[in-house]
């Protein structure tokens, strides 16, 4: 708080202060009080003014320069009422009650939301298993039939429901994960056998190099997060993927590559983000813009990096780095 804004403030109070003393000097003068006893009255009180006045000062600077050093310092400005002291004036303890109320309100709010954000996952999720049996038994009863056309159309149906599971399990993950060493090989193996049929009709070429390596990550959502990538390279006219590894001393990289049609280069800074799908969602309409959303939103949840490379009408190639011996916060 600085002197000059608080002298400002108070320039009301002084102006009362001066009238009153032009007042009293007016009083004593009718009475013939003698010139040394008006400057001495005089003194009194302009000391008695000055020394309550530079009093206040100090102590309401002390407690406001304290507040707006905690504002400056925290990165969750609504932790602030946590952080401050009740005052020992009265203006302070009043905006000190005042904080705790409004923090107090805020809390149950952001609880009742919680609540219901709660409420409405779990039931998202209670959804995405009912729905997924009847799905499964109509894929089941056209393989059995024979009718690749439907299956296409309920295989695409079953990735949708994949996407909003994994998307609201994202929001709170550290609820849904086990972390452990999981093999690349297998993880790759067991999306690839997932995505045989549609791999066949694509008639698109897998080659797999120095996979033989454990990751410390969940083996569910890698799954899924594999899944997410193959998927779009079946989408972008893929003819050949390729899966490689490099291990590390702090790191194991896992490049992978397709040769489809590749991303702009003006679309590269986006492709991460919410429902972002680029000039190659506009000509392929099977695009949301929510896998590789997801699969970046998962990778920061369990404390992996992903990126990407590529050249337009050449290759696009996602590259996910799993560190080691790390222990990672996905609060």
């Amino acid at each position: 708080m600085k002197l000059t804004d608080y002298l400002k403030d108070r320039l009301t109070a002084y102006l009362i202060y001066g009238i009153s003393w032009l007042l009293v000097q007016i009083f004593m003068a009718a009475f013939r009080i003698s010139f040394q006893a008006i400057v001495i009255v005089s003194l009194i009180l302009l000391l008695s003014i000055i020394f309550a006045e530079v009093w206040g000062y100090f102590r309401k600077k002390s407690y406001y320069d304290k507040l707006l050093h905690c504002l400056d310092e925290l990165d969750k400005k609504y932790l602030l009422s946590e952080m401050t002291e009740n005052p020992d004036f009265l203006d302070g303890r009043i905006l000190y009650e005042v904080m705790q109320e409004t923090n107090k309100s805020m809390c149950e709010h952001i609880a009742g939301h919680r609540r219901e954000n709660k409420e409405f996952r779990e039931y998202i999720e209670l959804w995405v298993h009912e729905i997924k049996l009847p799905v499964a038994s109509v894929q089941l009863m056209c393989h059995n039939d024979g009718n690749t056309k439907y299956a296409e159309q309920l295989k695409r149906i079953d990735n949708y429901i994949e996407n909003v599971l994994y998307y609201a399990r994202s929001r709170n993950a550290e609820k849904d994960y086990i972390i452990k060493p999981v093999s690349l090989k297998r993880a790759f193996a067991d999306i690839a056998v997932k995505n045989r049929e549609e791999l066949q009709e694509r008639n698109i070429t897998l080659h797999t190099e120095d996979l033989d390596m454990d990751v410390m990550t969940d083996g569910k959502w890698l799954g899924f997060i594999l899944g997410q990538i193959m998927g779009n390279s079946m989408k972008y006219e893929a003819s050949e993927i390729t899966v490689t590894a490099e291990g590390f001393p702090d790191k194991t990289v896992l490049h992978f590559r397709d040769n489809g049609c590749g991303i702009p280069e003006h679309d590269m800074p986006y492709i991460f983000e919410k429902s972002f799908t680029g000039e190659n969602g506009r000509t392929h309409r099977k695009s949301t813009g929510m896998g590789l959303y997801i699969v970046k939103k998962l990778c920061d949840k369990l404390g992996h990096s992903v990126a990407a490379k590529s050249v337009q009408r050449e290759f696009t190639e996602i590259i996910i780095t799993f560190g080691k011996n790390d222990i990672h916060d996905v609060r």
